[in-house]
């Protein structure tokens, strides 16, 4: 399966509770911290509700 670096690209301050318990789950602790997934639809799909907040590039 293809990998995928998350990087967080803005703060978390002001965001819903939903987007910030994502932001956990996916591994994301402050702004420019990265960290690299396999791209599976569950993964897509929490990086799809946050997609403001981070960048994604291949890994």
């Amino acid at each position: 399966m293809a990998k995928i670096k998350i990087t967080q690209t803005k703060s978390r301050i002001n965001c819903p509770a939903v987007q910030k318990r994502t932001l956990d789950a996916l591994g994301l602790k402050k702004m420019n911290h990265s960290v690299v997934k396999e791209a599976t639809p569950s993964i897509l799909g929490m990086v799809q509700t946050v997609h403001h907040l981070v960048t994604v590039t291949e890994a």
